[in-house]
């Protein structure tokens, strides 16, 4: 479950919380800009910001600051001598905003989650320092949800939608809206079940596809997002692929594997990933070349699929693909 989602149902169940954000990392601080904590009123934590002693003194300082309304941002200096008699693993500084959440700030927390949902272009802005705290989510059209935003920061809220990175000014944070990343697996065999759980796990959005209704159901898939039970031309026509999706193959034939992967080379995908041997993939490539695919098309498609790590049941598959996705999602 995303954060936003678990500040929202927080707030819909009466609690409150502080939300821990990493605004500034310089060296090789454990998590990057933007990385979140949520630390509930009855002391359950939810997301990271980085583990070990880190983690430990946000943890502190959000249960200290609970239910006073202030902001506060917490420096942590890792430097080697530091980090060597504090158990640390990693040096550099860290700059955490703990801000709390309130039902002041509910609309702004649920316009996130919806526009996280929707893939439509957000900044989410914040103000802090002593005795001021506002926040505010600012659409790319201009809308603004919130607190009302000034016109010079109405300007650095624009320029961080279009550059699409997170920027620490003063005492305001910008913070583009992050895109929830969809998987949609195709068949509902051992390895796509402990692929889906891995994956959700990981961040992303799943959903599964298979024609079996004895396969792809709730009961085999709790934690998928949704369950198509359709034919693959069927479902491919009802999936809106805008390149920002990822498709991983793995039906119960190389039939239905040729059939997913010639669906999913006519439309958009930032990944595409099928399992098989190197005979099976290089028959399904031939055919597909036969049928006019250009091969730098094909030479896109991750298969075998996942990274290699000498998997061999399928929860280990399940692991190496969920890395590989990984990688591409994070690559710089």
């Amino acid at each position: 479950m995303d954060i936003f989602d678990i500040v929202v149902n927080c707030l819909e169940n009466g609690s409150h919380g502080v939300l821990a954000t990493v605004v500034k990392r310089a060296g090789s601080a454990p998590r990057d800009v933007g990385a979140k904590m949520f630390v509930v009123d009855d002391g359950s934590i939810f997301g990271t910001v980085g583990g070990g002693q880190l983690e430990s003194s946000a943890y502190d300082k959000a249960k200290e600051i609970m239910g006073k309304g202030a902001t506060f941002v917490l420096n942590v200096n890792m430097d080697a001598t530091e980090v060597e008699g504090r158990d640390m693993l990693c040096g550099g500084n860290v700059d955490i905003l703990l801000e709390p959440v309130t039902e002041r700030h509910r609309s702004v927390y649920e316009a996130i989650r919806k526009y996280r949902e929707d893939k439509d272009p957000a900044v989410i802005f914040t103000r802090f320092g002593a005795g001021v705290f506002a926040k505010s989510l600012i659409r790319g059209d201009g809308t603004v949800i919130g607190d009302p935003v000034d016109r010079e920061a109405m300007e650095r809220c624009m320029e961080s939608l279009r550059r699409r990175e997170p920027e620490l000014h003063g005492n305001t944070f910008t913070e583009p809206v992050g895109v929830i990343v969809p998987l949609y697996i195709f068949g509902a065999g051992h390895v796509s079940q402990h692929l889906s759980k891995i994956a959700k796990i990981a961040g992303f959005s799943v959903t599964v596809v298979d024609d079996r209704k004895e396969f792809a159901n709730a009961e085999r898939f709790p934690e998928a997002d949704s369950i198509i039970t359709a034919g693959i031309r069927d479902a491919f026509n009802s999936l809106d692929l805008t390149g920002n999706e990822y498709v991983v193959i793995l039906t119960r034939s190389q039939e239905n594997d040729a059939m997913a992967l010639e669906e999913v080379l006519k439309r958009n995908a930032k990944y595409v990933g099928m399992m098989g041997s190197a005979r099976k993939v290089g028959i399904i490539m031939d055919r597909l070349h036969e049928k006019g695919f250009d091969r730098k098309v094909t030479a896109g498609v991750h298969a075998p699929v996942g990274i290699d790590i000498d998997a061999e049941a399928p929860q280990e598959v399940a692991v190496s693909i969920v890395a590989e996705l990984i990688k591409v999602k994070n690559a710089k």
